[in-house]
């Protein structure tokens, strides 16, 4: 693995690149909390392409947004991030693979810029959250007063690593032996204590979202032929009815479904590579 300093229209992102230097660029995006750590279990058995995993800005050791009020972290600030790590990458034309927030990511990114996505690889995920609208004015009120609050909530420390990846795996469906890349990118060493390296913002609650409608519409823009892995049983907040209902409105789309948990690339490697790999040959 190869890490490589990007210069993103002026932000600084940090990308990790594994295989063949003149093989295929497949472009990788990582899910919320997540770093580019995310797909180097997934790497060895991709290496008919060159996987280049994004960290997005705010994770990993990508740099945070400027620290202001008027500046957040929402899906067309990391589009627009995407596209210009690209640009800085070289890449006119790639394949996207996405997982999770990545994979709403990409889904838009595809969208946004049709002419420069080859084929697009989504893992559980197809466009970003929808709002409810019944819930977008408690949402809007809460959001803005908590980015303007004054002051910082105090970072946990953790003594060492390992109990870092003990507190990643009791938050979430990974086991620790899946965990420990991700984790181990995301910590930062201060004093005798690792704290996560993520900007704190990325956990603020999101003023604004689109509705289910508007997703769709933009949706309807990838031109990329797609494939979309999902988890079974299903992810409660990915239910099945939306995601088939979204995926009705890309006009070249296919759906996979494996047994397993939302980080299937973590956990069945080989097997989300090898239909990758043949999606994007």
């Amino acid at each position: 693995m190869i890490e490589r300093d990007l210069d993103a229209a002026g932000l600084a992102l940090k990308a990790c690149i594994h295989g063949p230097a003149d093989a295929p660029p497949v472009l990788a995006l990582h899910g919320w909390l997540d770093n580019a750590a995310s797909f180097e279990r997934l790497a060895p058995h991709l290496d008919t392409h060159r996987l280049i995993a994004l960290d997005l800005p705010g994770h990993g050791r990508s740099a945070h947004l400027p620290a202001s009020p008027f500046v957040a972290y929402g899906i067309a600030e990391y589009v627009a991030a995407v596209l210009a790590a690209a640009d800085a990458l070289a890449l006119q034309q790639f394949d996207l693979l996405g997982h999770s927030l990545g994979a709403g990511v990409a889904s838009l990114v595809a969208a946004a810029a049709p002419d420069r996505v080859r084929r697009l690889g989504l893992i559980e995920g197809l466009g970003p959250l929808a709002d409810d609208p019944a819930r977008s004015l408690q949402r809007f009120r809460d959001a803005t007063a908590r980015r303007l609050r004054r002051g910082t909530r105090r970072l946990s420390v953790f003594p060492d690593v390992d109990s870092a990846v003990a507190a990643r795996a009791a938050a979430t469906d990974l086991p620790a032996e899946q965990a420990q890349g991700i984790v181990e990118r995301g910590l930062i060493q201060v004093g005798d204590g690792y704290r996560w390296s993520s900007d704190p913002r990325l956990t603020l609650p999101t003023p604004v979202r689109m509705d289910e409608a508007q997703i769709r519409r933009l949706l309807a823009g990838i031109a990329a032929p797609t494939l979309l892995l999902l988890a079974r049983p299903q992810t409660p907040y990915l239910p099945d009815t939306m995601m088939r209902e979204r995926a009705a409105h890309v006009a070249d789309l296919r759906i996979e479904s494996l047994d397993g948990h939302h980080h299937l690339h973590l956990e069945h490697p080989e097997t989300v590579a090898t239909l990758m790999r043949e999606h994007f040959a």
